[in-house]
């Protein structure tokens, strides 16, 4: 895949932008035409909202291509609003979470959702500090699902974790259905600090490399949560460092 051509932003990066016009407005600012959209911009419960927020982005040019994270706690009537959206959005993939309590039911129920609507779910790796946010863990939660839960990961927040992004690239294989581009740095205390991707402990060339080398062929979004009311700047110049590091893949 041409990581340029597919990708695209978390639109949680966007938080400070509460509208929807706002954020297909900051997207394009960035270059960039795919999004991720997470609660922040849909009320993913009300179904009376859809159709519209659907057909603000396909108007303005701009495609859904994920939404998340959603949490799946083993409730059918809820969760299946997440995947009637991802439908009529025509959005293949879903970051998600599950609730440790609920397991292994919500997986199962998730499952039979994710099947119905034909949507990959893709777990979201939230750092060491997260049930799941280790690799040996989402390998544990992949011998009790099918293929049909994969992984959404964090760069940032496997390196968190104290896992290399790089390795597992290659250990997840054809499981990993998404990838969420972000880079952090350290405060004394260890309280992480978003940066520009591949300006902080990220190897970002060998990201791509290691993507390019399992032909991954799922989604892709970058992730900046700094400058909450004018991250466009550092989006930017995370489009133009990946973009760098694309053209040497």
């Amino acid at each position: 895949m041409n990581v340029m051509d597919e990708l695209g932003i978390q639109s949680f990066c966007f938080r400070g932008s509460p509208t929807n016009e706002e954020v297909i407005e900051r997207l394009k600012e960035c270059g960039c035409s795919k999004i991720e959209i997470c609660q922040k911009h849909v009320d993913f419960t009300d179904e009376s909202g859809f159709e519209d927020v659907v057909k603000l982005y396909k108007d303005a040019g701009v495609q859904i291509v994920s939404i998340g994270v959603q949490r799946f706690a083993n409730d059918a009537e809820k969760e299946e609003k997440f995947f009637k959206f991802a439908q009529m959005a025509g959005a293949r993939f879903m970051a998600a979470d599950f609730a440790l309590p609920t397991t292994p039911d919500c997986y199962k129920t998730a499952q039979a959702l994710a099947e119905k609507y034909d949507v990959r779910l893709a777990i979201h790796n939230h750092g060491g500090k997260h049930w799941l946010g280790t690799p040996d863990m989402i390998q544990h939660v992949f011998k009790q699902t099918s293929d049909r839960v994969g992984l959404c990961l964090d760069t940032a927040w496997a390196l968190d974790s104290r896992a290399d992004p790089i390795k597992m690239v290659k250990q997840m294989g054809d499981r990993l259905y998404g990838v969420h581009i972000k880079d952090f740095v350290y405060k004394p205390d260890r309280t992480p600090e978003d940066v520009v991707v591949g300006t902080g402990n990220l190897d970002l060339p060998g990201l791509l490399k290691a993507m390019a080398a399992v032909n991954f062929d799922g989604y892709v979004v970058l992730e900046y949560e700094g400058d909450v009311n004018n991250p466009v700047p550092a989006l930017q110049q995370c489009v133009e460092a990946v973009r760098k590091a694309a053209a040497n893949v």
